[in-house]
């Protein structure tokens, strides 16, 4: 098969799937994104197509979003005839909807499928939006959450089929949208992802640790608000007060992927360093920023305990990848973790507001880690049965790529 894929971030969602094709063998892959700095993957042409237009810093802010959007678009849709021109027609487009790059490719490809992602869809109420009492919405934010939802009310129109990986961000969209859009995570190699018991990890000056010292974790891709950073900061003089022998190893970057960066120098990590600083012991906090895919996986192995927050926002891979490795996790309380925890079965839900709920929970675990055991292992059996990439996600995907191309064209599993 001959499949266009469309992402800023290559792979982005597709990482599993454009791997495993490439392992299948036999399909033609072109892939179109933003991003210059990855090594040539074998298998898999990429094409770094160019914005057409980037609007002015003061672009009205009600249209500033489909400004930007149709920037991406039309070089989008540029690359793609510049692909038709040299005779390169795909079967399918396989495309991330979020930033407009498939605004225009029906223009181009008017007889070609377009199956597209669609993550998010901007909410007043609902989301993060307004969600912590601290940092309250303006006036306009309503206003401009619905202008920046232009881009998929168009693009709902150009797909043949969308996808969203949870049913929580499908209901996030209009009702109108989810018939045109199937449920299916992007999967899980649980495979790959697995406890070990013999894991462990240099830790500098501390020395090398393993499952058999006091270890609990947090991560996230960056230390933010929407995903508790704040309330995982202000929960640790509590725990480690209570287990004097414990040490957290803390991943992330000191940006903002979701919501506005800090105005603080540092960004939100200091803020939170100078609220809490003076309670906590430094050097029982080891902050380890954004690490290799391999160092993470050792994080998660080692953790007795390991913290995932967020606000109703989505679902982090590292959720489900931390739950296939049998963590026993305590998370915020909040419907999209709901889909994929359920409290005392495979996991542990706090309100995300409270710092004291989430430190007694953590207390608690790090008291008994052998009481919270089946917690592991249930989100493990969990994620195999609901979210695996091999045996659950493929099937799925591959059956509705397939609804949409000639039966001779047709993927085979």
């Amino acid at each position: 098969m001959k499949i266009l894929l469309v992402h800023q971030n290559m792979p982005g969602q597709y990482r599993e799937l454009l791997d495993w094709l490439v392992a299948q063998g036999g399909h033609e892959l072109v892939f179109l994104t933003q991003r210059r700095d990855l090594p040539e993957m074998p298998g898999v042409r990429r094409i770094v197509y160019r914005r057409h237009h980037v609007p002015a810093k003061d672009a009205y802010g009600l249209s500033k979003t489909w400004e930007e959007a149709a920037g991406y678009g039309y070089g989008a849709a540029q690359a793609a005839a510049a692909l038709k021109a040299e005779g390169f027609v795909p079967d399918i487009v396989l495309g991330h909807t979020g930033w407009g790059e498939l605004l225009f490719m029906k223009q181009v490809l008017p007889d070609v499928p377009i199956l597209g992602f669609f993550e998010y869809y901007y909410r007043a109420e609902g989301g993060p939006v307004g969600f912590d009492p601290e940092d309250p919405p303006s006036e306009a934010s309503r206003f401009l959450l619905q202008a920046r939802n232009a881009v998929p009310n168009s693009n709902i129109h150009v797909v043949d089929r969308g996808l969203a990986p949870t049913y929580w961000q499908r209901d996030c969209f209009p009702e109108s949208f989810h018939d045109k859009i199937y449920v299916c995570h992007d999967g899980i190699r649980t495979d790959r992802l697995k406890p070990d018991a013999g894991v462990s990890l240099n830790l500098g000056r501390v020395g090398r640790i393993s499952r058999d010292d006091e270890i609990f974790t947090y991560l996230a891709r960056n230390m933010e608000r929407t995903r508790g950073f704040h309330i995982f900061m202000r929960a640790l003089p509590q725990i480690q007060k209570a287990r004097p022998s414990a040490r957290v190893l803390v991943v992330g970057g000191s940006g903002a992927s979701y919501g506005k960066a800090s105005a603080e120098e540092g960004g939100f990590r200091a803020e939170l360093e100078r609220e809490v600083g003076h309670l906590i012991d430094w050097d029982r906090v080891h902050f380890l920023g954004q690490v290799p895919y391999g160092d993470y996986k050792k994080v998660v192995q080692i953790s007795r305990c390991h913290i995932y927050l967020t606000m109703p926002f989505v679902l982090s891979w590292s959720l489900l990848e931390s739950m296939a490795m049998q963590a026993t996790i305590v998370s915020s309380d909040v419907a999209p973790v709901r889909e994929a925890i359920t409290h005392g079965e495979t996991g542990l839900l706090v309100d995300f507001h409270s710092p004291e709920a989430l430190a007694g929970q953590v207390i608690d675990v790090l008291s008994d880690p052998a009481r919270h055991g089946h917690l592991g292992r249930n989100a493990r059996a969990h994620v195999v049965r609901e979210y695996d990439f091999l045996t659950k996600c493929l099937p799925e995907h591959i059956a509705q790529i397939n609804a949409l191309v000639p039966e001779d064209r047709r993927i085979r599993l």
